[in-house]
């Protein structure tokens, strides 16, 4: 058994491969073109002469088509690898882009936003399953705790860079951002083509995990958990409900909005680095369950803030919260899932998670704040948080020991639980 210690050491001498960086650098320019039709897109459904829920509904069958192709997503990594899945996923978004910005008619933006919904799940699901594949053991927590803040700094820079091309066109965002996804897919096919750590082993028989056998591991069942959480939470209550508080409870404007959103992403992106090293030194469970004390907390207090500089104090909480959960819980679906990381039903299966969660949490805490009040909402979204630190006190810690004396690999301890929790229909495998 390797100390602590021992593990820290070793994983403090471990470098990322350069296959890493190539994928954060395609995060980053994905989050910005993400951004970029962000401004655009409700302006540009409604220039078609629709209603408001009309246009909404252009933005809802995105995360809609999403939510219902990922188990396919799942399949296609499973069947054909992630490389090739990640490719094509960013091919389709980009095509549905460009498309999107030579739509006639409500309709035809309608059909092409949705088809890049199909393409974004599969580029979703196999990033995860590459960066797990190509992330050393010792250093899965920080290399996730990058590719999240590459992620979320391009989503602050790709609003300010959108509005500035809607002044041009409304069209112009996407012609932008197809043509962006372009570069991006050529970038990485380029940089990662001849990569013997991104390719299987054509010889490779080894049996993929499922869904259902992973399941019956407590840390991936509480990591489904927390990543709900992370959806109805950051994913969705930050982007609906909050900016809604601001000008009905606090009075007020847009500009205290923008400022709250930069307030969670800035403490988002502190704590993601910082998070990771810890999951990898010292355990996956400590930041995952201090990331969703700090969104319990952070949510109960916004719900009951009634001056600017106490809702702002929550939502500082909320962001810290939500960076020191998401690299231990990406960690943790990695060890579980084991070197090979071959299961993407189980990368799905924890994608849909956080889509589930950012599906319901804006329609049932809307509804609440509507019927009864914004407080309640805010506490029923802190104890959703609430459940998911249950999950994890309940979960088994999964951080890899580096290396036993004999210098031997000792990264199966996640896969070897999952035997001992799998039943005999299992066949012996996870």
């Amino acid at each position: 058994m390797v100390s602590s210690t021992d593990t820290r050491g070793t994983a403090d001498k471990v470098r990322f491969p350069r296959e890493i960086w190539v994928l954060v650098g395609a995060s980053f320019l994905i989050a910005i073109g993400y951004g970029l039709i962000a401004p655009a897109l409700p302006s540009y459904a409604a220039s078609f002469d629709v209603g408001v829920t009309a246009a909404s509904v252009v933005i809802s069958a995105f995360a809609a088509v999403r939510l219902a192709f990922a188990p396919v997503s799942g399949r296609l990594v499973t069947r054909f690898g992630e490389r090739p899945t990640y490719l094509w996923g960013l091919s389709i978004v980009a095509a549905g882009s460009l498309a999107c910005a030579f739509a006639q008619d409500y309709w035809q933006l309608l059909i092409f936003r949705s088809l890049s919904g199909v393409g974004s799940t599969m580029f979703t699901v196999s990033a995860i399953g590459l960066l797990i594949r190509i992330s050393p053991p010792q250093v899965r927590g920080r290399a996730s705790g990058l590719w999240g803040t590459s992620f979320l700094l391009g989503g602050i820079a790709g609003p300010i860079v959108g509005a500035a091309l809607v002044t041009v066109s409304l069209r112009a965002p996407f012609l932008f951002y197809g043509g962006a996804l372009l570069l991006t897919t050529a970038l990485v096919w380029w940089q990662l083509r001849g990569s013997e750590l991104v390719s299987r082993a054509a010889e490779e028989t080894e049996p993929a995990m499922t869904f259902r056998q992973a399941l019956r591991h407590p840390t991936y069942r509480a990591a489904l958990m927390s990543n709900f959480t992370n959806g109805w939470v950051v994913l969705g209550i930050r982007a609906s409900l909050l900016p809604l508080f601001v000008t009905a409870v606090l009075m007020k404007g847009e500009e205290f909005t923008g400022i709250a959103l930069a307030v969670f992403a800035a403490a988002n992106a502190a704590v993601l680095l910082v998070a990771g090293k810890f999951a990898d030194t010292r355990g996956r469970k400590p930041p995952a369950l201090a990331g969703l004390a700090l969104l319990a907390v952070g949510m109960v207090l916004l719900g009951q803030a009634s001056e600017p500089w106490l809702f702002l104090v929550a939502v500082l909480i909320a962001g810290l919260g939500g960076g020191a959960l998401n690299p231990s819980q990406n960690a943790a679906v990695a060890d579980v899932l084991g070197v090979k990381a071959r299961g993407g039903g189980v990368l799905a299966g924890f994608q849909m998670a956080a889509d589930v969660g950012a599906v319901l949490g804006p329609l049932v805490a809307g509804a609440i704040a509507e019927k009864v009040s914004y407080g309640v909402a805010f506490g029923v979204t802190g104890a959703v948080a609430a459940v998911a630190l249950v999950a994890w006190t309940l979960a088994r810690e999964t951080l890899p020991a580096a290396q036993d004396p004999g210098g031997h690999d000792t990264e199966h301890s996640a896969q070897d639980a999952a035997v001992e929790d799998c039943s005999p229909d299992c066949g012996g495998r996870p």
